[in-house]
């Protein structure tokens, strides 16, 4: 199959496209490099340097003849959403209503979407499943439960079938050292620690100790990024399989607490990475962990990649190859 990545050269974005690669689709990735990095595109696929808000060249690129389209270009950061709702207005919400129309246009059958547990909120149960209510505490959020919203629209009116992927924590990087381009400008906890480790941040700020959690840490679920990029390859077969829209969650049942986090990149890298305790954030959960069950049954999914050692151990070796052996 044919398949058009927008957002193709940011984090996830390259290991979405390197999966779909590696099973066989021809790989067209549109993206503006406002994150993305020319370093994380492969020599296989083919590269449209383009913005989404620039709807006759996007059109122009759907055109090409796609059997699907994955729609990763929507900002992420959930605290910059709540500062600069105007940015995520024009990006997420206006890109996304370019995008579908050029995929109208284009007659593209069908949209895969990284979506976001930040839909849910304030968790009422956990695990959260897909059944539980959605209740945005950020902007972000906020607009990715629009796109989702349009998507339900355009399936009744234009005919596209969709899968929403509602990720969690986004951790980790590919185990065969393929994608080497870092984050710019991280939030996610992760990479934070990485660039501790590396002394590119003197420390690393711990939101709270004094949650209802085993060591007073706040505890998330991570997902492998390789684990999401199959997620997006079985949901693109579902939906050819089965002619059927589906929302699904994309997480690994297992949650880790930020202590345990420092800890596991301290043992792994060998570097004492300096922490502070500092106060909750705002609208943070104390515990926030996926059921992912759904996917297990829709789309025979499971996360493989997602222990703790492997999210660390994956990281650290492109942060280690960047900083200390360039």
């Amino acid at each position: 199959m044919t398949t058009l990545i927008i957002g193709g050269a940011g984090y996830i974005g390259s290991h979405v496209a390197r999966e779909f690669l590696d099973q066989g689709h021809r790989v067209t990735v549109y993206d503006n490099l406002s994150s993305g990095l020319r370093e994380n595109l492969f020599p296989e696929e083919t590269f449209i340097h383009g913005d989404i808000q620039d709807y006759p060249r996007l059109v122009r690129a759907a055109k090409e003849g796609f059997d699907a389209l994955i729609h990763l270009a929507a900002y992420k950061a959930a605290g910059e959403s709540m500062v600069q709702p105007e940015k995520y207005s024009l990006n997420n919400i206006n890109g996304t209503i370019h995008i579908l129309n050029a995929a109208v246009e284009a007659q593209i059958p069908c949209i895969i979407f990284s979506s976001s547990a930040a839909v849910y909120g304030e968790p009422v149960y956990l695990p959260v499943d897909e059944q539980h209510p959605t209740n945005p505490e950020n902007y972000y959020g906020f607009t990715k439960l629009e796109i989702e919203r349009f998507l339900g629209w355009y399936e009744q009116l234009k005919g596209i079938r969709f899968a929403i992927l509602r990720y969690f924590n986004a951790a980790g990087y590919d185990a065969q050292g393929r994608i080497t381009g870092l984050e710019q400008n991280p939030a996610n906890l992760i990479p934070v620690i990485m660039e501790a480790a590396c002394g590119i941040r003197e420390e690393v700020q711990v939101f709270g100790n004094d949650y209802d959690t085993p060591d007073g840490t706040g505890v998330r679920d991570y997902i492998h990024v390789s684990d999401l990029a199959k997620g997006h390859v079985a949901a693109l077969d579902y939906i050819h399989r089965y002619q059927r829209s589906l929302t699904v969650n994309l997480g690994s049942e297992t949650g880790f607490s930020v202590l345990e986090i420092l800890e596991a990149a301290r043992r792994i890298s060998g570097k004492p990475i300096p922490a502070r305790i500092t106060q909750r954030r705002q609208g943070d959960p104390g515990k926030l962990t996926a059921s992912a069950g759904y996917a297990r049954e829709t789309l025979g999914w499971t996360a493989r990649f997602s222990d703790l050692d492997t999210l660390v151990r994956t990281s650290w070796n492109v942060y280690r190859k960047q900083y200390y052996q360039g």
